[in-house]
């Protein structure tokens, strides 16, 4: 019976321990300012986090026992990076981790990017130090149709964290296409090629939907990813910076009803009433990106001219040829504010706008009741270039504390 008796305490203090343990796990996150994005900003903010989801948010709020306090200057939803190559593209920059662009063929939408993506990629750690909490990553610019986009959380549970594995498919548009394949060599041949194959994915589709099974056609996964596009399954996103590649791509949306998102634009200040009337997104080109070839005409201030015009504007870290390959995207937000933009409308570009953008607002880009618990906490003005990312959440898991 003594036995028992001591088995049975034995366990109860191990229940009465656990349940300790999990309480702590539990964060309340205090800011001397809360950006929710989802409303005002909250002096003297709180945010209750609790298995893996925003608890709540307010002014103030009691924090229940056994929750872990962090305190910070001002707290922000987790940065949401809707292009990047992380991941794919390494830190290095040498072959062996450079998966972005295959160049064997200009055309190749079935790459999916969940099949190259390096989830311990140090360049992951990078960005979350920097605290973006969720990328859509995948095939860079430079092919027609390079492969497929993923969304993914950066934290460092590998592909636990896997948000969607194909959000988008990325097409190319410019002259930049002729420096990695043969042909085409010109934007009139690009665009050629692009109209080809969408409607030899309508006629697959078409004949796909055979009711006699014997005349379908065999399964082809370039086709079969061409037609998710043509049916709003995945958007398009398309790279153009030039007035005029801009332009054919609002009209190859039109002709085949993509849901398109621009990416780049560079020159997109030129044609605001045509983005505008089209109803579409532009994932702009980084602050810093180096003018020249088709960028050359590029602007600082284009991020605050595409906002003051009421498009949806988000803003990227973009990859360059050196290390480390990827900007720290907010600096680049930074930079659009000490060009124009309110620091409202620059959060609103890394955060609320990339998510929707993303299609996935209703997981992430505000901190709100039932959304997931992926926050930064900075020790001064998130846009000042002297303050700091001094830790990340991810779902609720604290993922960095060390002040970059």
């Amino acid at each position: 019976m003594k036995k028992h008796i001591q088995l049975a305490s034995a366990i109860l203090a191990g229940l009465a321990i656990l349940g300790v343990q999990q309480a702590e796990a539990q964060i309340a996150v205090k800011g001397e300012t809360v950006y929710t994005m989802a409303g005002v900003p909250i002096k003297n903010g709180v945010v209750l986090l609790k298995d893996g989801k925003v608890e709540a948010v307010g002014a103030n709020l009691q924090v229940p026992q056994h929750y872990k306090v962090y305190t910070a200057k001002v707290v922000t939803p987790g940065l949401v990076d809707a292009h990047t190559t992380v991941g794919l593209a390494g830190i290095y920059n040498i072959p062996a981790d450079q998966q972005q662009l295959e160049p064997t063929a200009p055309i190749q939408p079935e790459l999916r990017a969940l099949d190259a993506y390096n989830p311990n990629e140090q360049l992951v750690e990078w960005v979350r130090n920097h605290g973006v909490t969720t990328i859509n990553t995948g095939h860079g610019p430079g092919g027609l149709i390079s492969g497929q986009t993923m969304t993914i959380k950066t934290s460092s549970d590998g592909f636990a964290t896997l948000m969607d594995t194909t959000n988008m498919v990325v097409f190319t548009l410019g002259a930049t296409v002729g420096e990695h394949y043969n042909s085409p060599k010109t934007s009139a041949k690009g665009m050629a090629m692009l109209r080809s194959e969408l409607q030899a994915a309508q006629a697959y589709a078409k004949k796909s939907a055979n009711s006699d099974v014997s005349k379908r056609p065999d399964r082809n996964l370039k086709m079969e990813y061409l037609v998710g596009v043509l049916n709003g399954k995945y958007k398009a996103l398309v790279t153009a910076n030039q007035s005029q590649d801009i332009m054919a791509a609002l009209r190859l949306a039109k002709e085949f009803n993509l849901s398109l998102v621009l990416d780049g634009a560079a020159e997109s200040y030129l044609l605001l009433d045509e983005i505008k009337a089209a109803g579409v997104p532009v994932i702009l080109h980084p602050t810093m990106a180096r003018a020249n070839g088709d960028t050359k005409n590029m602007s600082f201030e284009t991020a605050a001219i595409l906002a003051k015009a009421g498009i949806p504007v988000a803003i990227q870290s973009g990859f360059e040829q050196y290390v480390p390959r990827a900007r720290v995207l907010l600096f680049e937000a930074g930079a659009a504010v000490a060009n124009g933009m309110t620091p409202e409308q620059a959060l609103a570009a890394i955060t609320t706008t990339p998510a929707k953008i993303i299609g996935l607002d209703k997981r992430v880009g505000s901190l709100e009741k039932g959304k997931d618990a992926d926050l930064v906490l900075y020790d001064g003005d998130p846009f000042e270039y002297t303050s700091h990312v001094c830790a990340v959440i991810i779902d609720g898991k604290v993922v960095s504390e060390e002040c970059n």
